[in-house]
């Protein structure tokens, strides 16, 4: 075999099933291989942001990594911004970059660049491979790094891919987390069996699954209450489910909701932060005379960790059925009239579906719809980790892909739809089972929000035509109809629920234009 087949063989023995891919002459050698080596699905993207987001969306919901096929240092800079929202995400992800043949890097053709500083930036594993007879174990390495939430960037030269070898297939070792520090637990269940108030910010698999399960237990036996980041990367919801409450966007309201807090026990989480710096408002929320304690780390098992703090609780506090305190079964109402972002996403809560996966990237237009829906059937929901916008339409692609029994709804601003609008063609090619919400204000509303906040009060003409985008005007049922997505546009109430409760019914991808 060739480098290129060793390499896909390992990753197909380490359980990849899906590459998503914009390759160039370098990689030549990989898409060669997807044919003689079976068992990954090739997913063809039109720009790297979409794979790239799409391989996060992927992680996020599947726990596994997919690979990224890009073209050398450009290709890989076309995805990083993508890349960024899923190092926030905490996504297990593999890059495959390409890399000119060893004996040409010298001469510094077009596309020659350093390449691994870039994915440095991103990546808590980088590595250009040496030989072809390392590609096996490089990628091993690689997939082992990711598994423990982290992106892994292997660059691989193309003489090594077409070079004929007898090279083993490695297995990746499995995932080891770091010693449970026993004293942090017994400290935190001290804390909460103090009768303060406590609130109990959670993040990564505390957000799901028994991490989630066994959170709402020690709430319900402790009376804490618990709270995440603003922009988690996956939250399980929906009646039945311990209620989460999110830090508001904004750090007025996100001071006001921490202070009432004596302390904050911080589990599998940073310690929360202004997204910018306000003068006069301090970086860190939490304010120095209250107390914090940091219970796991992102290198220790978090699940293991909730469940030591909740039999230790059991020894003193009786136990009760967390389930008694969690949201009942509760549908948001239909509103009426003229469309506005409060009554889409009082629309949204009404109707969506048990089990659906919810991408959220409706930026401003989306802010009401988190607390609509602590009731709605269980549900799952994606958001926009590191602020960079445009990795909605990706994300759902890769969520899809992930679970292709389930279905996706991304709610989706308009203006970051436009940095990669190339997803919908991508969706249309595979057939995903993607709903396409658009919030179309035609303007980047964060900004006109951030203009009052700096005390702007009056942005003239030249300020306010880089908030807008409206002239000309986006024509969504076009734009989406050219690339393979049937479009509607809504601008009433009755309307968005007619389209959306048929489009739900059907298979396959769809866009609904709301103007709003």
């Amino acid at each position: 075999m060739n480098g290129a087949e060793l390499l896909l063989c390992t990753a197909v023995n380490a359980g990849i099933d899906a590459c998503l891919a914009n390759a160039g002459t370098t990689e030549l050698p990989l898409v060669a291989a997807l044919d003689s080596v079976p068992g990954i699905h090739p997913v063809m993207a039109l720009f790297e942001g979409v794979c790239t987001g799409g391989a996060d969306g992927y992680g996020r919901v599947k726990e596994k990594p997919a690979i990224t096929l890009l073209h050398l240092g450009p290709g890989f800079a076309n995805g990083i911004a993508n890349l960024h929202n899923a190092r926030r995400a905490r996504s297990p992800l593999i890059n495959i970059i390409g890399q000119h043949a060893t004996w040409h890097i010298a001469a510094d053709a077009p596309l020659t660049m350093n390449v691994e500083s870039l994915a440095k930036t991103v990546s808590a594993w980088t590595r250009t491979n040496t030989s072809a007879e390392n590609l096996s174990s490089d990628f091993a390495e690689a997939y082992a790094a990711s598994m423990s939430g982290k992106i892994a960037s292997l660059i691989v030269p193309n003489d090594h891919l077409w070079a004929e070898i007898e090279g083993k297939i490695h297995t990746p070792p499995p995932l080891q987390y770091d010693p449970i520090d026993l004293h942090a637990i017994e400290v935190a269940a001290e804390l909460l069996e103090t009768g303060k108030k406590v609130a109990l910010m959670l993040g990564g698999k505390a957000l799901r699954g028994q991490g989630l399960l066994t959170a709402g237990h020690i709430s319900a036996m402790t009376g804490c209450d618990l709270l995440t980041e603003t922009f988690p990367g996956f939250v399980e919801r929906g009646a039945g489910l311990p209620a989460v409450a999110k830090l508001p966007y904004f750090p007025e309201p996100a001071l006001a909701l921490l202070s009432q807090y004596e302390a904050v026990i911080l589990v599998d989480i940073q310690e929360p932060v202004t997204f910018f710096g306000y003068p006069g408002i301090e970086s860190y929320l939490l304010r120095k005379d209250q107390q914090k304690l940091f219970l796991c780390s992102r290198t220790q098992n978090v699940v293991e960790i909730l469940g030591y703090l909740e039999d230790i609780l059991k020894t003193t506090i009786p136990s009760k059925d967390w389930r008694g305190d969690s949201p009942q079964p509760v549908r948001s109402c239909l509103p009426h009239g003229t469309l506005t972002a409060e009554k889409a996403c009082q629309v949204l809560a009404a109707l969506q579906p048990e089990d659906v996966i919810i991408v959220d990237e409706g930026i401003t237009s989306g802010i009401p719809y988190y607390p609509l829906t602590a009731g709605s059937p269980p549900h799952s929901v994606l958001a926009i980790t590191g602020g960079s916008i445009g990795y909605g339409m990706p994300c759902a692609i890769g969520a899809a892909l992930a679970a292709p029994d389930r279905l996706i709804i991304n709610f989706q601003a308009d203006g970051s739809a436009m940095y990669t609008i190339q997803a919908l063609w991508t969706e249309a090619r595979e057939g995903l089972n993607v709903k396409t919400l658009i919030c179309s204000n035609r303007g980047y509303n964060i900004l006109r929000v951030e203009f009052q906040r700096a005390r702007i009060k009056d942005p003239g003409l030249k300020a306010l035509s880089l908030a807008d985008i409206d002239h000309p005007k986006l024509d969504w049922v076009r734009i989406s109809s050219g690339m393979g997505v049937p479009a509607k546009s809504v601008n009433t109430v009755e309307n968005l629920a007619a389209e959306l409760t048929r489009t739900l019914a059907e298979p396959g991808p769809s866009l609904i234009e709301m103007v709003i």
